[in-house]
């Protein structure tokens, strides 16, 4: 099997901050070739904090960093006639086409599906928006902004282990609301190039990213079975976090026959024995004044991490709670080459990259996978794309590039 499999797949994406951006580098590190339309002064994740300093003196913001290896860019004023039709001669060269703009701003521009379907009638246009661009019905939040924080707060992802009258606690999942969409959209887009295999015929992908959370959060199943996501987690067995001398690790034992190994491993088979622990409520109730104390006394000479590999070897679901520095230096990540580290410019030092977690086994060994580009520098491969994709002269892309068309 191919490392690279999506090898040939040309994808032409005008796209910005996260959710869009990760569906397509991991497309890119697929094999895919990913080109990525900017409007003139960068798209919105560029401008984001922190930022790195790049070698030709300009800024660009993490949140473009992390989720732009492995693509090319060009910059093009899509607002513009001429800007909208470069776009449009690019995109009948490719077999995907995705946005991730406000529903209707794409349509605004002169790109949206039925442009380019006009265009290429066998493209699959792939959009990724807050609430959905469809229209039968179309969502009541349909013109909302929306980004990951929105998405999670309702689909109910805060509502786990909320506190009482707490307030939520908002990102506090990471870039879910992005990412979670950005991989439903990669499995509608790999589906409709499958169905065009056969069928030969295009479609459009559709993906809110309101719908990915709900379906990642759960909590409508949980609710519709009378349990409150905010408790969850309560009674059903031991899944907390618990001290040790360098920090905390996690455990879960949340079946009978999993007990009497954790009490073999920390050295208290005489739990076995205790009627207060033979249930997986007797072990909530109990959770504090026995278990932890126990637990915590036993771990409290250990790293984390020696305190869960020791209970992995007696079968009980542990590991450490990892901070990024952790990640990075852990053998499991580094002999994987998992994480991508690009020096910076200067005396900026290094940043990380997470890459694709998908390894494919076997295969042609010339095909291995290779270290993915650096992200692109704004308007890094505008000419060489123009020149070689479209045909134009220097002289015509200069021409492009003093009326503000492109640059």
């Amino acid at each position: 099997m191919s490392r690279r499999p999506l090898r040939g797949v040309r994808v032409l994406a005008a796209e910005q901050m996260i959710a869009l951006p990760h569906a397509t580098q991991l497309l890119a590190l697929l094999g895919a070739e990913v080109l990525k339309v900017e409007p003139l002064q960068g798209e919105s994740g560029r401008h984001g904090r922190p930022q790195v300093d790049e070698a030709d003196g300009s800024k660009t913001g993490s949140t473009f960093v992390r989720s732009n290896l492995n693509k090319e860019t060009l910059s093009i004023d899509l607002k513009s006639d001429r800007g909208r039709a470069l776009f449009l001669d690019l995109a009948e060269k490719v077999d995907v086409v995705a946005e991730n703009f406000r529903p209707g701003t794409a349509d605004q521009l002169g790109i949206g599906y039925e442009a380019v379907r006009a265009r290429n009638p066998g493209v699959i246009y792939v959009s990724i928006s807050g609430f959905g661009n469809r229209s039968d019905p179309a969502s009541p939040y349909r013109e909302w902004p929306a980004y990951a924080p929105v998405v999670e707060a309702m689909a109910g992802l805060y509502e786990y282990a909320r506190e009482g009258e707490a307030p939520p606690r908002l990102a506090s999942a990471g870039a879910l609301g992005d990412v979670g969409p950005a991989l439903y959209a990669v499995i509608g887009l790999l589906s409709a190039l499958h169905e065009r295999s056969r069928t030969g015929e295009g479609s459009r992908v559709d993906v809110s990213m309101y719908d990915a959370m709900i379906a990642l959060a759960d909590v409508v199943h949980l609710e519709s079975v009378g349990v409150d996501p905010s408790r969850a987690t309560r009674g059903i067995g031991i899944l907390d976090a618990f001290r040790a001398r360098d920090g905390w690790f996690t455990i879960e034992v949340v079946r009978e026959p999993h007990f009497p190994r954790l009490c073999d491993a920390i050295g208290h088979p005489e739990w076995k024995e205790d009627e207060r622990l033979a249930t997986r409520a007797g072990w909530a109730e109990h959770l504090e004044s026995v278990i932890r104390p126990g637990v915590e006394a036993w771990a409290a000479g250990m790293t984390r991490r020696e305190a869960a590999s020791i209970l992995a070897r007696h079968g009980v679901a542990a590991g450490p709670v990892n901070r990024g520095s952790d990640i990075t230096a852990d053998p499991h990540v580094t002999d994987r080459g998992f994480v991508h580290r690009f020096d910076l410019p200067g005396s900026q030092g290094s940043v990380d990259v997470v890459g694709s977690p998908i390894h494919f086994a076997g295969g042609d060994p010339s095909e291995a996978e290779t270290r993915p580009r650096r992200w692109p520098i704004l308007g890094e491969q505008t000419d060489r794309v123009l020149s070689e994709r479209l045909g134009l002269s220097q002289k015509e892309i200069t021409a492009l590039r003093e009326g503000d068309i492109v640059r």
